[in-house]
């Protein structure tokens, strides 16, 4: 069975990105001498399915980022719009979550990293992700994308493990109890 997996950084009052899609107070606290478990988690990771807006803010950042193949969901783009160094790495599609993940399942996909916010809250509402590690940078942005929308009924975590880091991030992992 396919199951969602999320590695993701906030704000301390749970912002992923300012209004604007700005993440550079998280890019400033990046420490390269710190391993956050990045590599770790991508590791165990088959595809990595993401949000047009996650896609569009990394669309042009070279070297590509990702090192597994990457599905995004949008109702708009199509594979003959990618550029021509993505070909083969992105994909897109128009799919609920719930038909991406039937459809990487049958694929023989296992393990899924969804990433960007309203995805996330998505796959979360179909109950779809089976943990997160969420990593929280000691910065208050006040206003910005929340990480967690409106839910219509509560979602249980089950607390697995906190790691406090030296540039005063914490990072916490957490299944979602079903």
């Amino acid at each position: 069975m396919v199951s969602g997996h999320v590695f993701i950084a906030t704000s301390l009052d749970g912002f992923i990105a300012r209004e604007d899609g700005d993440i550079g107070w998280l890019v400033e606290r990046d420490d390269p001498t710190e391993d956050h478990g990045y590599d770790a988690f991508i590791l165990d990771i088959d595809m990595i399915v993401m949000g047009r807006g996650t896609y569009d803010s990394m669309r042009d950042v070279r070297p590509w980022h990702y090192t597994r193949p990457v599905l995004v969901l949008s109702a708009s783009l199509t594979d003959e719009q990618l550029p021509d160094d993505l070909l083969g790495k992105v994909h897109f599609t128009n799919k609920s979550p719930q038909d991406t993940m039937a459809m990487l399942e049958a694929q023989g996909i296992r393990r899924v990293y969804v990433d960007g916010g309203r995805v996330i809250q998505s796959f979360l509402r179909a109950g779809l992700i089976s943990d997160m590690v969420i990593t929280r940078v000691p910065i208050l942005l006040g206003q910005g994308r929340s990480l967690f929308g409106t839910l219509s009924s509560d979602i249980s975590l089950i607390h697995e493990h906190t790691r406090g880091y030296t540039s005063g991030l914490v990072q916490s992992r957490y299944r979602v109890a079903t």
